[in-house]
């Protein structure tokens, strides 16, 4: 029997239906750490891969990357875990280590050959994956596996910036587009202590959001209602991807506000350059966020007891877990439990 062989799901060409697919991983190398998939979470960057809409993917494609599970094996070089140990696996499955982000602890920054779980990579749409030991993440015994794989993509790219703008309980945040993300960033600032206005074009959810944490919401489209906003916020998160009033929502940050981008909008971003010299105001953004941050995120969210909303699919029904999330009707992030 060859323990390198991996079962998964994967895409042969771009936009196909995912399908039965095993591979033969080789040798587990020194620095790699392999991990018995339980869930994996189902994200809209996995149908990015997917189609090939960044013009990166590799056919076949094995995508997932927000994945819990049981470590299997351990390399030679892997430090600070165990076999049988649950942990969770990200955006990120390799950094090179010796650069200097890598050194200085900002290995999301990596300049020396970084590897994202499902580009180049076979990711957690399988019953096996492998990592780089320091980016297999210790799963805290508070949280539920079930519902802990968004936090290690959607969780993490909203509660970096949170760190990163040394965000206190005295601000006042906006999330724009309560989605995945926006869902998540909700959560966390109401753990956080933060006043929190939720922007969307979904009136209908705002009861829902309000019982997240919302304190208020406000239609992200009309413009007499984001007049009304004028001057509020510290940190603007923006989860979406689509083209929006910007002059607006600059005018609705505080002195030294930010509008934090996390959502790929399709078109260049029409801002006025005295619009940030005026208040002091800047637009920034990130990717996810590094080892430390992960390792953060998880302890906080077990303290806090903060779950992302889930609907869970076996892994079997990958296809129409995939229809389902392209339907909008996801509420608010689709997990997938393996059933190899």
């Amino acid at each position: 029997m060859n323990d390198n062989i991996i079962h998964a799901y994967a895409a042969m060409q771009a936009g196909a239906e995912l399908e039965a697919y095993q591979f033969d991983a080789g040798e587990l190398q020194a620095h790699q750490v392999e991990v018995k998939v339980e869930y994996c979470g189902l994200c809209h960057s996995d149908i990015s891969v997917i189609n090939n809409d960044w013009k990166s993917s590799v056919y076949p494609v094995v995508a997932g990357h927000e994945i819990i599970g049981i470590i299997t094996q351990l390399g030679s070089e892997a430090k600070g875990l165990k076999v049988g140990q649950r942990v969770g696996i990200g955006w990120t499955a390799e950094s090179c280590q010796h650069c200097d982000p890598c050194v200085s602890g900002q290995q999301v920054m990596c300049t020396g050959g970084q590897t994202a779980t499902i580009v180049r990579h076979a990711g957690g749409f399988a019953d096996k994956v492998r990592a780089g030991w320091q980016w297999v993440i210790p799963l805290p015994e508070d949280l539920a596996p079930e519902s802990a794989g968004p936090l290690l993509c959607g969780g993490i790219t909203v509660f970096d910036p949170i760190l990163q703008h040394q965000i206190q309980a005295i601000h006042h945040v906006g999330v724009i587009g309560i989605g995945g993300l926006g869902h998540m960033a909700i959560k966390l600032l109401k753990a956080w202590g933060c006043e929190i206005t939720a922007f969307t074009s979904s009136l209908d959810k705002t009861e829902e959001l309000k019982a997240m944490g919302a304190d208020h919401v406000v239609n992200s489209r009309d413009s007499a209602a984001l007049k009304t906003q004028c001057g509020k916020f510290d940190l603007l998160l923006c989860t979406v991807n689509v083209t929006l009033d910007w002059p607006a929502y600059l005018s609705s940050l505080a002195p030294y506000g930010t509008i934090h981008m996390l959502g790929l909008v399709l078109e260049p971003m029409q801002i006025p350059a005295g619009m940030l010299i005026g208040g002091a105001k800047s637009v920034t953004g990130s990717p996810t966020g590094s080892p430390t941050a992960l390792r953060q995120l998880l302890k906080f969210a077990a303290r806090k007891n903060i779950a992302p909303q889930i609907e869970v699919f076996p892994m079997s029904q990958l296809n129409e877990a995939i229809k389902h999330l392209h339907s909008g009707k996801a509420r608010y992030r689709i997990v997938l439990k393996a059933d190899f």
